[in-house]
């Protein structure tokens, strides 16, 4: 039987992504239920990968990481395993945030944090570019951030047929 979050589970979701320090107090207060109640849903929700880690937001800037660049990646071939060799060699870099495989004009995209563009520099030309199967590389760089959202949108998440929502969030 697959598990499917009604509408309180999505409120804990919702709770828990705005501040993963909100306690099951805390939690089943603004929804009227027992804390249990919340603790045993949280549980769950973790158990069914709908949670899956906590963490917390740090400021790159104060910690030294000046520069976002986001680099596509165009690989020369795209055998199974030499998609595998880049994704490991790439998912070992620290400097390489985040990692996406994309269809259309180019392989990879790459989300890069890293001090400045003397050390982008540097990555690019002892690590990047010293990669096999790499056909081309192109790099945007971020200017100003100007949305940030770490939170998904819950209040458009589909629920089953029969579990549509009336309404959203702890006060409806």
């Amino acid at each position: 039987m697959s598990f499917t979050p009604d509408m309180t589970d999505l409120c804990i979701l919702d709770i828990l992504q705005t501040d993963a320090r909100t306690t099951n107090k805390e939690i089943a207060a603004r929804l009227g239920k027992s804390v249990t109640s919340v603790f045993d849903r949280v549980k769950r929700l973790e158990a069914e990968g709908y949670i899956t880690g906590y963490v917390a937001v740090l400021n790159p800037h104060k910690l030294g990481s000046t520069l976002i660049a986001y680099t596509s990646v165009t690989l020369e071939s795209h055998g199974h395993d030499k998609l595998q060799s880049f994704e490991q060699k790439i998912n070992s870099f620290p400097e390489v945030l985040e990692s996406y495989k994309m269809s259309g004009q180019f392989d990879y995209l790459l989300k890069i944090v890293i001090a400045d563009m003397e050390a982008y520099e540097l990555f690019y030309s002892n690590k990047l570019s010293k990669l096999e199967n790499i056909s081309k590389i192109r790099s945007l760089f971020v200017l100003s951030e100007t949305k940030k959202e770490t939170g998904l949108n819950l209040k458009t998440a589909q629920l089953p047929k029969g579990r549509q929502k009336t309404g959203f969030g702890p006060d409806k």
